[in-house]
């Protein structure tokens, strides 16, 4: 399977070292790529959930692989989010190619890209950090009942079903919590001259023009590896949003020359 060369992908949330993260899935769709840099943008080991009981082969592969790819000359950059947070006492911290830091800015092409996890808009996170953990707990089991669901759905030949989204889709509060989230991101991010911003924390990928009386700027957040399974790419000016079960292949022209997009590809799981 020949590698495909990228000048840059983001991840997000991937929870390495919890019953929801599909890993196996992860390490195809990093095998098949060759990125100068990877962005891990926060929550990629699942600290607040971890448990020494649990924490298979196929997690430590994925940690396995991107040490490889930093070692054969990947620029790989740790963004620490929520889950993840006892690393922040580390930040700064550099090894080689892979550096640890709380948030990033990159320039691409000539435009200024402002990286980081999101959580620090999260007031329940910063006001009630037990009850967010404790939600944490429910959703990791949320996960769980899907996949046995989901297991019954395909045994009876029908499509698969994602419970959170669901919720998400039917409570008016988490989807005014979504667009509050991205709409204060965007307005920092033009407020500080920043042409993208990208971001994690919500587990809703999307690539979504912005636009206020002050400017505009291209909104991007990568998802995640619990339900979506998304990673963002960026190559030759231009991002896409990529989806790993499906042929799906989002980007969004960002005014520089039109360049063919990208042919989506599907990973078949190992």
């Amino acid at each position: 399977m020949s590698k495909r060369k990228l000048e840059l992908v983001v991840l997000s949330d991937i929870h390495l070292g919890t019953y929801g993260c599909h890993a196996k899935e992860l390490l195809n769709y990093l095998e098949s790529i060759e990125p100068k840099i990877l962005v891990l943008n926060g929550d990629i080991i699942d600290i607040w959930q971890f448990r020494k009981q649990y924490f298979p082969k196929s997690h430590l592969n994925v940690i396995k692989k991107i040490i490889d790819l930093s070692a054969n000359g990947t620029e790989v950059y740790y963004i620490t989010g929520n889950h993840d947070e006892l690393l922040r006492k580390f930040s700064e911290f550099t090894m080689g190619n892979l550096k640890l830091v709380d948030k990033l800015i990159l320039n691409l092409d000539g435009k200024k890209a402002w990286f980081f996890h999101g959580d620090v808009f999260d007031v329940s996170i910063q006001n009630a950090k037990f009850l967010a953990k404790l939600g944490g707990y429910g959703y990791d089991l949320l996960i769980l009942l899907n996949r046995l669901l989901n297991f019954i759905l395909k045994i009876l030949g029908r499509e698969k079903y994602s419970l959170s989204k669901k919720i998400k889709n039917s409570v008016k509060k988490a989807i005014k919590y979504i667009n509050d989230f991205e709409k204060v991101a965007a307005e920092l991010a033009i407020d500080k001259g920043f042409n993208y911003v990208i971001c994690g924390h919500i587990h809703q990928p999307k690539i979504k023009r912005k636009v206020n009386e002050k400017g505009t700027c291209l909104y991007l957040n990568s998802g995640d590896w619990i339900e979506n399974l998304t990673a963002l790419e960026y190559n030759y000016s231009r991002w896409h949003l990529v989806y790993y079960q499906n042929l799906s292949l989002e980007s969004v022209e960002v005014k520089e020359p039109k360049i063919d997009v990208l042919a989506a590809v599907t990973f078949a799981s190992k």
